[in-house]
């Protein structure tokens, strides 16, 4: 079942391959729409570049092309490829299976929807359509229900659903009802399928959807600026010569712990990330 193609028995539903293409398509113009209004309203690009011009005048040398174009590569090997900021190994291996899942749904839709949408024979995009939507039910439910930061650190119950909660819980009941219709094939699953990726592809207005462009901009962007010396305006790290070979750590570990951070210290370990 698995190595069947979802998309090719919805003929028997009237829905022919244009139809399903230009669903796509209008998928496709909604995230650029979405981007382009989230940027003009949070004003992204305008910070971007006023303060990149701010840290020109702060900077003490001149990187030369050979180490932008090598800070790109390290932002896209350890940033985007495999989410390095993550300190958390529960938080970064929940993220790293939520993202190359949605990838992987997400590029096997448009393979076999626009190479074979009457053919039910295709049996790698198949197969990875219904591994990425595993990988993102595995890596989302484990992060929506136990890791989110407010579900883990304050407390909150996993209900207490809030807008910035849209991106993860569209992006789950896609995938979700995606598979239950590969495998049950109603037209009531179907419908919650389709549903939902309308409110996926069509809320990164409101949702963190557009964050992701974002995100592998600005760590870019903090490279460079910690590379040319401006630092954005931050003092350089300082460390005593006397303790130079010393970590902090080592050098309060055989004091009490009360004495060192106060009494909180005392309380539950911290879950936060």
């Amino acid at each position: 079942m698995i190595t069947t193609n979802p998309f090719a028995g919805l003929a028997e539903l009237g829905i022919t391959p244009g139809m399903m293409q230009a669903f796509v398509v209008l998928m496709v113009l909604a995230v650029v729409v979405g981007v382009i209004l989230d940027v003009l309203h949070k004003k992204s690009h305008k910070y971007f570049f006023e303060h990149e011009e701010r840290m020109k005048k702060l900077a003490t040398r001149e990187l030369s092309s050979a180490e932008k174009t090598s800070m790109l590569i390290q932002t896209i090997t350890s940033e985007v490829l495999t989410s390095s900021e993550f300190h958390n190994p529960k938080r970064r291996f929940a993220h790293l299976l939520k993202m190359y899942g949605f990838v992987l749904f997400v590029l096997s839709s448009a393979v076999l929807i626009f190479a074979y949408p009457t053919t039910a024979n295709a049996p790698f995009w198949s197969f990875l359509w219904h591994l990425g939507a595993l990988m993102v039910i595995v890596g989302g439910y484990w992060f929506f229900f136990s890791l989110r930061v407010d579900v883990q650190s304050e407390g909150n119950q996993w209900w207490n659903l809030k807008k910035r909660d849209l991106f993860i819980v569209s992006l789950l009941a896609t995938v979700t009802f995606g598979l239950l219709w590969s495998l049950f094939g109603t037209v009531v699953l179907f419908g919650l399928f389709i549903i939902s990726t309308v409110v996926l592809f069509g809320s990164v207005y409101w949702s963190k959807f557009a964050h992701m462009f974002f995100k592998p901009a600005a760590a870019y962007q903090k490279r460079k600026l910690m590379a040319d010396g401006s630092r954005e305006n931050l003092p350089p790290f300082y460390r005593r010569a006397d303790v130079l070979d010393q970590s902090t750590m080592d050098l309060v570990r055989d004091i009490p712990k009360d004495q060192k951070f106060g009494l909180c210290i005392m309380k539950d370990e911290p879950k936060h990330y």
